[in-house]
């Protein structure tokens, strides 16, 4: 088996570092940071398991202090470009098996770029605007903006939905969902009520407001979304509110399929953006302005992405072009607008999502989340974050003699409240695991999990 837990050197506790370290240490990993602001090695103190040290990642002071030749990983993500690069050089130097480097303005990915990746010694480039564009491309390729997760290589899927009133979710409880829905399976894995993540039991009930997370066949995917009202939409019409790094970089990727209309209010900034996008339609204005917003079209978009560089003007704006869409007169009861709302600050994610917002991203938990992917290669086949909630999505192989393998799930002390065996692969076949559900070593098995208790996941799964 791979080694489960690694020695990381993290630099840089700023904004994505901060959520690595908090993510990391909960993993059990041996983690070591090196950070000169003494605020945050301070903060860090009362809140993270890690040996802290007060440093200079161009220090070898620093690397010596941080015994660096017996480290596995390096993370270097400070705000310094030079300084994450340079770090991965000397880490090379140290024997560090994996060097992992924020890298934003030296091109290092293009293929006619005159210093690569591997020429600095960087296994893994991580670009947080270029990933969160990305990650609102793949959304916008979803089903009616509502399928989020695929699972088990596409075999399943995780399913977001609101629970409104006076649909069949409303005031049931999961084992009455279960009950009532036998000729196809389906399993409600988490549950986002206000700020708070829930990972539901059976006498859990679904409140109007909730946001649910279900977890789904790929061929009953079509009766569930039919079960709870869930229409094909067609998707075609996108309003960008911010024209910056992000909001550009997305109208790059969405202009050539699909009609793409732009809010910048920076008149400098948007005239740039007119000339370099050839195919998306710039308009000069506040988008935070109810009339803007229906100048620039509002009430026809079908997704409304809002990627300004303050956290509440994108919140407010969401909330406002969702219900604007909904209110406006002769609307039909399913005409809706999805809204994809960027955050800077990781705990609006949770906020944002409570006020309406369909999707809440930042890109920094985008960026981290994308590190922790490439750490735990080999020990879990895939990973994912659910949006909206303090939750992850794991794929991992039931080891011989694992506690997982010793009996049906029911019988499996510890698991309720804590994480959820959503699917598992046994002879060639994904089902939806249920209480009688028995796991054999070599068998794939999906869990759900708040962050905190992915080691707990893990130790069910591997022993």
């Amino acid at each position: 088996m791979a080694k489960r837990f690694k020695d990381i050197l993290l630099i840089g506790l700023g904004g994505m570092g901060y959520y690595l370290a908090k993510r990391l240490a909960h993993e059990g990993h041996g983690l070591t940071i090196i950070e000169r602001d003494p605020d945050l090695i301070r903060r860090a103190d009362g809140e993270i398991d890690a040996r802290l040290i007060r440093g200079d990642g161009m220090s070898f002071r620093s690397w010596k202090e941080a015994d660096a030749d017996s480290v596995d990983y390096l993370i270097a993500v400070t705000d310094n470009d030079a300084t994450n690069i340079l770090a991965c050089l000397i880490a090379d130097r140290y024997g560090v098996r994996r060097k992992i480097a924020r890298v934003r303005s030296l091109e290092l990915w293009r293929q006619d770029a005159i210093v690569s990746a591997e020429d600095l010694k960087i296994d893994l480039v991580i670009r947080p605007e270029e990933t969160a564009a990305r990650e609102i491309d793949r959304l916008l390729e979803m089903r009616a903006g509502n399928v989020i997760i695929d699972v088990g290589k596409g075999s399943m899927q995780v399913v977001a939905m609101r629970v409104d009133p006076g649909t069949v979710l409303a005031h049931c409880t999961l084992k009455d969902l279960a009950r009532d829905h036998k000729d196809y399976y389906f399993r409600v894995v988490a549950i986002a009520r206000g700020m708070k993540t829930i990972i539901p039991g059976g006498d859990d009930r679904l409140r109007p407001g909730d946001h649910a997370f279900i977890l789904v066949l790929n061929q009953d995917l079509d009766r569930l979304m039919e079960l709870v009202g869930i229409t094909q939409e067609r998707r075609h019409r996108v309003l960008i509110v911010g024209g910056g790094h992000i909001g550009q970089r997305v109208a790059e990727l969405l202009e050539g399929t699909l009609p793409v209309r732009l809010i910048e209010q920076d008149s400098q900034r948007a005239e740039e953006l007119s000339y370099c996008l050839k195919r998306t339609d710039v308009l000069h204005g506040d988008g935070s302005d109810a009339r803007t917003l229906i100048t620039a079209g509002v009430l026809e978009m079908d997704t409304i992405i809002t990627s300004t560089g303050d956290n509440e003007t994108n919140i407010m704006t969401s909330v406002m072009a969702k219900n604007m869409i909904r209110d406006q007169p002769g609307a039909e009861d399913n005409r809706v607008g999805k809204t994809i709302t960027l955050v800077k600050r990781e705990e609006y994610l949770a906020l944002a999502a409570s006020m309406g917002s369909d999707i809440v991203l930042n890109k920094k938990v985008l960026a981290g989340n994308e590190i922790l992917k490439y750490i735990r290669r080999g020990q879990m086949l895939s990973v994912a974050h659910m949006y909206g909630v303090d939750a992850e999505v794991v794929e991992l192989v039931a080891a011989p003699e694992a506690p997982i393998t010793k009996g049906p799930l029911f019988e499996l002390a510890g698991l309720r409240g804590k994480m959820i065996i959503g699917g598992v692969y046994h002879k060639d076949e994904w089902r939806i695991a249920v209480g009688s559900t028995l796991v054999a070593a070599g068998d794939r098995v999906v869990g759900i999990c708040e962050a905190r208790h992915l080691p707990e996941l893990q130790r069910l799964l591997l022993g």
